[in-house]
Order: structure tokens, then C-alpha cells, then sequence
């Protein structure tokens, strides 16, 4: 028989308790800030249910403060077997035939707070962030656009997961206003450079692996059991300033071109909870070296969706539709090739996928490749695109479709407005 919560959950809800995804919230704007779980409409306090002595298992009941914290860090750091116990507690107490919580009026009104009337924070306090370009088509477009396409993807591509060490002070939350960053772009002929607000601006379609417990320095984290390592993922807006990228990522890569603001959905949902969506990642050729080659190599089947609110109009437009399956280095080659060198991860830490976009033009994951670099504006509603404009929002959801239900991550959305 299907799980079912006593707790009313629509069909089309993100939230059922097939996910029971993890989050930190306030219920007052005074209010301390404490840990959630979201159900339905609902978001599940997991304070009180620590306070009422709920989290009873043999890892948790010395550890149930964990969840009397600002952020899920110290929950983290205890690992899959307290991730899988809390997970198995909370279905148990939201189910249908569990009379715990369900007939205890006093203690229901205490720990569920209706969605719609809370503050959703960072729910984890990050203390690196990076950020991969692990999806093939990304790559090979974007280096047809800026090298032509007799050798889009360079070499090293097919080797290792590359990344860069982004900014994670700057990393902010859905709904958070995004200010259009200023810096410098490539000169016109024989004139300094341009200075001043970025005429390029763009979002990026990613998804961002949660660190768990971390590996010691000097120790790197094995290929398979790297899973043990990632919590969940979140949604992830990496926002960019192409005219300030081009102009300064040789030969040390992004900076201000990125680290101006990078968006995260609210909502952690667990490897756990997407695991019924796991599917064999693409083949890779050439073979990974030893250290990357895994026993099973596997995505997940998340569907993904990108809308464009334009400044000034009611409606938003769909412009991408893309698929987590389509990234060709896994979570955990990721992980693991950013440990193999012997750098510590530490619980909190963030790992964006770069952007996710598949074979498709209407699965593309930027505004660099929708348009091809300014050349084939968007339309829509009736106005056209390039790159953002100030007053535009940027939306993006995400889900896994299951037999009757959806596990996903809701909306990560920022609007760009004009620097002061």
C-alpha cells in the first residue's frame, strides 16, 4: 500500500511524504530560525518534534539537539545512517495510520505552520562553494560561441570534472532581488575597456550537491562511497555577467563575472527521497581514470523548467525544459575529484553541477546558448530578449515524477534590478 500522510497533500504538490525535504525556517520575522521539513502545504517543525522526545532511534536520541540549531549543518555532519532514521521517524509520525502527532491536537498546532505564512532562509551555513561544468552540452556550445566549432570542448574536458572555487559569502536565498553587477567588458578596437553595468547579464540552469559529513585533509573521499558524502540538492541560479566573464576569466577563470550572486532554492530534498529516480548516467568515452571509475555510474530523472518573467508583464514564459540526466560527470565523480588532490570538505559545503542543459535548443540551460551570445533574441509575450533586463524575474522549478505523486524542489526565483 502507498504511503499516505494524514496531512492533505495535492497531487501536484512538491511536498508529499514521498519527500519530506529539509529546510530552515522562521515562523515569526522575530522568531529564531529552526529546521523544517515541508508536507503539503505545511512546513513540519523539527524543534518541537525534537522537544517532545519524537526522535527516539539509537542514533538520534543523543543527537535530537541537532535540530535545535539555526542551520542543518550539525544534521549533516552525523551521516547517512541519522539521515535515513530521521527520514523513517518522520514518515512514520506524518502517516496516515500513526496517532502520534495526528490525534494530538495541542502538539499538531505547534508543529505545523502553514507555508504560506513563513520566512524560508539558507538552510545551511556554507562555508566553501564550487561550482562544476560537467554538463556536455553546455560545454561544447559554449565553446563553439567563444572558439568556433572545430574544437569546442578542450581536451582535459573528458578527464575530470572542472570546476572553479566560487563565492560563497554572496550565495542568497529564492526571492532575494539580485543588483546588476558593474565591471569591466573587452575594449572596442583601440578604447579602454568598458566600464560600468553588465550589458550581458544571464542566468544559469544548475543543481547543487549538500556536503555531509566531510574527509580529513590529506584524505580523499573514494569514487564509491562518495554517496555517503552528499545529502541532498538543492536548485541553483548561478547568475553571470558574460561581458565581465569574457573579458577576464583568462587565464584564471570566473570572478566578478560570478560572484556577484548565486541563488538557492530553500528546500533540501534527499538522495534518499530521489532515489526511486535513479538512472544510469551517459557512457564515457574515454573511460575515466581509475579514481573516477565508478561500479554504478547514475543521474536522476529531474525534470527541469526555466520561466522568464519580463519587467513590466503579468505572465511568464516558459524558455527551457532540461533534465538532470543530462550531466555527463555524476555527483560523485564530482566529489570525489575534489577531494583527490587530499582538499577537506566540510558539512555545508556547495557543489554546483554548472549549467544543465540538454541536446536540444529548447533545453538549453542560459541565455548565452538560447540566444547564441545575443544573436537569436527570445521572444516572449510579445517582447524580446538577449540577455536579462532590469525588473525581469527568473524562475526555476524542478520535480521527479513518481506513480501518483512528485518529489520536488519547488521555485528558485530572483528579479534583477539596477545597481544603486
Amino acid at each position: 500500500m502507498a504511503l499516505k500522510s494524514f496531512i492533505e497533500v495535492h497531487p501536484d504538490s512538491h511536498f508529499p511524504i514521498q519527500n519530506l525535504p529539509y529546510g530552515v525556517f522562521k515562523p515569526e520575522p522575530a522568531s529564531p530560525a529552526r529546521p523544517g521539513v515541508a508536507i503539503g502545504d505545511y512546513v513540519l517543525d523539527l524543534s518541537v518534534v525534537a522537544s517532545a522526545g519524537l526522535f527516539d532511534g539509537p542514533v538520534l536520541k543523543n543527537s535530537c539537539d541537532s535540530f535545535l540549531q539555526p542551520d542543518l549543518n550539525k544534521f549533516l555532519a552525523l551521516g547517512r545512517p541519522a539521515w535515513k532514521e530521521a527520514r523513517a521517524t518522520l514518515q512514520k509520525l506524518l502517516s496516515a495510520t500513526e496517532p502520534a502527532l495526528r490525534d494530538n491536537a495541542a502538539l499538531r498546532q505547534k508543529a505545523l505552520v502553514p507555508l504560506s505564512k513563513v520566512e524560508m532562509l539558507v538552510p545551511i551555513s556554507i562555508g566553501d562553494y564550487t561550482d562544476f561544468f560537467s554538463s556536455m552540452h553546455h560545454a561544447k556550445n559554449c565553446g563553439t560561441i567563444f572558439r568556433g566549432p572545430e574544437n569546442p570542448i578542450p581536451a582535459n574536458w573528458f578527464h575530470l570534472p572542472i570546476a572553479y572555487h566560487g563565492r560563497a559569502s554572496s550565495i542568497v536565498i529564492s526571492g532575494t532581488d539580485i543588483v546588476r553587477p558593474r565591471g569591466q567588458g573587452h575594449p572596442a578596437g583601440n578604447s579602454p575597456p568598458y566600464f560600468g553595468p553588465s550589458l550581458k547579464l544571464d542566468f544559469e540552469l544548475e543543481m547543487a550537491a549538500v556536503v555531509g559529513p566531510g574527509n580529513e585533509l590529506g584524505k580523499p573521499v573514494d569514487v564509491n562511497e562518495a554517496a555517503d558524502h552528499i545529502f541532498g540538492l538543492v536548485l541553483l541560479n548561478d547568475w553571470s555577467a558574460r561581458d565581465i566573464q569574457a573579458w577576464e576569466y583568462v587565464p584564471l577563470g570566473p570572478f566578478l563575472g560570478k560572484s556577484f550572486g548565486t541563488t538557492v532554492s530553500p528546500w533540501i530534498v534527499t538522495l534518499d527521497a530521489l532515489e526511486p529516480f535513479a538512472c544510469d548516467a551517459p557512457k564515457q568515452n574515454p573511460p575515466p581514470l581509475p579514481y573516477l571509475a565508478e561500479k554504478i555510474s547514475k543521474n536522476y530523472d529531474i525534470s527541469l523548467e526555466v520561466q522568464i518573467k519580463p519587467a513590466g508583464q503579468e505572465n511568464s514564459s516558459v524558455v527551457t525544459r532540461s533534465n538532470f540526466n543530462h550531466l555527463y560527470w555524476t555527483l560523485t565523480q564530482q566529489l570525489a575529484h575534489h577531494t583527490i588532490n587530499g582538499c577537506n570538505l566540510r558539512p555545508g559545503d556547495l557543489l554546483g553541477t554548472g549549467t544543465i542543459s540538454g541536446p536540444e535548443p529548447q533545453s538549453y540551460g542560459c541565455l548565452l546558448e538560447l540566444t547564441w551570445n545575443g544573436q537569436k533574441p527570445l521572444s516572449l509575450n510579445g517582447t524580446t530578449r538577449k540577455f536579462l533586463e532590469d525588473g525581469d524575474e527568473v524562475i526555476f522549478s524542478g520535480y521527479s515524477k513518481g506513480n501518483g505523486y512528485n518529489v520536488g524542489f519547488g521555485t528558485c526565483s530572483g528579479k534583477i534590478i539596477p545597481p544603486p
